[in-house]
């Protein structure tokens, strides 16, 4: 089964991808790689939600956050690539947490982005992380992606 076809399968839709808020571009591909730029749990240029975790957001939320950001990452994938069915590998992702003070549970947040990963990719989607604290991220979103993909030559 194509990527294609098992993320309608999982009933996942991706979103138009999200533009740029400032001077940069949301993907840079060199040879067979795409660095994505932060990208941000927004859905029509708006983000879903904004806060920290740890004071007015919840894990749960997080994790929702997380899996809003990385869809929207897989569009600027699939409009870079022409197909998720491109994808090779799920190299690197490293994730931003807006974070009160003592909140530890990072990992646990980004597990949203990962676990659909996974489950999109298979062991195609299994990847280095980075998940780190925030002390506030852009417009106040509560979690900020990264994404480096290796596509199929």
């Amino acid at each position: 089964m194509s990527y294609e076809q098992k993320l309608i399968q999982l009933g996942l839709e991706l979103p138009a991808p999200p533009k740029p808020v400032a001077n940069y571009v949301p993907v840079v591909r060199t040879g067979d790689l795409l660095f994505l730029s932060g990208v941000l749990p927004s859905r029509d240029g708006q983000l879903i939600m904004t806060g920290k975790l740890g004071q007015n957001l919840s894990i749960d939320q997080g994790m929702e956050a997380a899996r809003v950001a990385v869809l929207n990452g897989l569009s600027i994938i699939r409009q870079e690539a022409g197909s998720l069915d491109r994808v090779k590998r799920i190299v690197k992702m490293v994730g931003h947490i807006a974070s009160a003070p003592g909140f530890t549970d990072q990992p646990q947040v980004l597990n949203g982005a990962s676990d659909l990963l996974v489950s999109l990719f298979g062991d195609a989607g299994r990847h280095a992380r980075v998940a780190v604290g925030a002390a506030e991220l852009p417009r106040q979103a509560p979690v900020e992606i990264e994404l480096i993909v290796e596509l199929a030559k």
